[in-house]
């Protein structure tokens, strides 16, 4: 028995040196730095800080730096809904009229389609005012008001949306049901429980220790990110935390603690097909996270953007494996949270990863990009365009900015504002039929249109 630990010592052991040299070099390229944790079967595999929590002190990450968690709030907001639904004082198949009579349209949308993104709300963070806005504090109420009377943008429960509107609506509720303010019931009804005692929702007016600043990576340098007063996330993701107190959020969906074994199989049932797969294996929502199959492994998970931080919560229920990743680098970057979770995942389960490296711009003839100068397809509607402008080459999404393009070879090129690379496919006319987009860990082709 004592050989056997020793052996099973040996090998966390070994597993954490890989994920460390893996983080490091992450680091090395400068899209990442943040904290990190990795567990299985109850066992911390790995809990570390990468870089600094504050540029200007000097302040290192470390595994008690809070950061702000964007959408992962979602998961608590999940959770309240269905503690009050156990409690009696709400039912998920209630029309939301029931609890705000005055919501336009309130008869139609359920507490259901809210938690899922299906109630047709339209998404507040993408109207053209929200960057204006977003500076100024803002009541509950007023934020309400601000998306409840644009029109649904399509029949609830007829498709899959994702819109942090609905989860706005759930604070109201949580708030309107228990009596309690939304920060207030997380505290006494979720954080004190699981003994989470440095988490909580964030405000611009409070001094909070161990508090990692927000940043963008401009390919060259970082750069503060831009202000946002936290009354806007709300309970769609105005949280902080830490890796560790994730970890006890995490652990604690294993217990009875905040929810019952009924409640926890309802919230991580998939409700709602996001994207479909021919084998069975793709992307639903339950609610508060996304439900799919990775490394042929069931794998519940949710991510977090807000201004100058970029987040991921992965769990592999079957495995009992946590992956924790928390940066302070602005979601414009996201992509490399998710990369680090998956990479991280496959060095744990022995599945083939690639080592980050830091790219270099080579010397190139710009006729070279007259070949590549077009319109490529991924999906219906989403078209990437390249143009060549003063012996430079760039891409751009319709309806996102213009990014350049660096070239590593005569068809390989890199991006230095995110962790992605494009390699272009000529024919025999002379030209890019198509484009391999590599982002995320995942490769996808873009096809020539014209």
């Amino acid at each position: 028995m004592d050989e056997q630990r020793k052996q099973s010592q040996f090998s966390h052991l070994a597993v954490a040196d890989e994920m460390t040299a893996y983080l490091q070099a992450c680091l090395g390229n400068r899209y990442f730095m943040g904290s990190v944790l990795v567990a299985r079967a109850g066992e911390v595999l790995l809990s570390a800080g990468y870089g600094m929590a504050n540029l200007e002190h000097n302040v290192p990450n470390t595994p008690q730096t809070k950061f702000r968690l964007g959408s992962i709030t979602k998961q608590f907001t999940a959770t309240a809904i269905l503690q009050l639904q156990e409690q009696g004082l709400l039912e998920v198949q209630d029309s939301i009229s029931n609890y705000l009579p005055d919501y336009p349209n309130g008869k139609k949308i359920t507490i259901h389609h809210l938690l899922n993104h299906t109630s047709g709300i339209p998404n507040y963070t993408e109207f053209s005012s929200f960057e204006q806005t977003k500076k100024i504090k803002v009541t509950l109420n007023d934020l309400i008001t601000r998306f409840s009377s644009e029109p649904l943008e399509f029949t609830p429960g007829e498709r899959y949306q994702y819109t942090n509107s609905g989860y706005v609506v759930l604070t109201k509720i949580i708030e309107t049901v228990s009596g309690y303010s939304y920060a207030d019931y997380l505290q006494h009804q979720i954080l004190k429980p699981l003994e989470m005692f440095d988490s909580g929702c964030d405000r611009q007016e409070v001094i909070l220790s161990h508090r990692a600043s927000g940043y963008v990576f401009t390919g060259e340098t970082y750069q503060n990110a831009d202000f946002i007063d936290m009354s806007w996330p709300s309970g769609a993701g105005a949280m902080y935390s830490t890796i560790e107190d994730l970890y006890k959020w995490e652990q604690g969906l294993y217990t009875d603690v905040v929810l019952s074994e009924a409640s926890r199989e309802m919230m991580f049932t998939p409700k709602v097909t996001i994207r479909a797969a021919e084998d069975g294996k793709g992307y639903y929502h339950g609610y508060g996270g996304i439900i799919c199959t990775h490394f042929k492994r069931k794998l519940l998970y949710h991510g977090g953007g807000i201004d100058g931080f970029s987040t991921r919560i992965a769990r592999y229920p079957d495995e009992q494996v946590s992956i924790i990743v928390l940066t302070n680098i602005d979601p414009a970057v996201a992509t490399p949270v998710v990369a680090i979770a998956n990479d991280l995942a496959a060095i744990l389960f022995d599945e083939p990863y690639q080592l980050p490296k830091k790219r270099q711009a080579i010397a190139l003839d710009p006729a070279i990009y007259d070949a590549y100068v077009g319109q490529y397809e991924l999906e219906p509607g989403w078209v990437m365009i390249v143009t060549k402008e003063c012996d430079r080459i760039f891409a751009q999404w319709a309806g996102q900015e213009r990014v350049e393009l660096f070239p590593e070879s005569s068809t390989k090129f890199f991006m230095k504002l995110i962790d992605a690379q494009r390699t272009f496919v000529v024919d025999e006319t002379g030209k890019a039929s198509h484009v391999i987009l590599h982002q995320g860990g995942r490769e996808r082709v873009a096809t020539r249109m014209y």
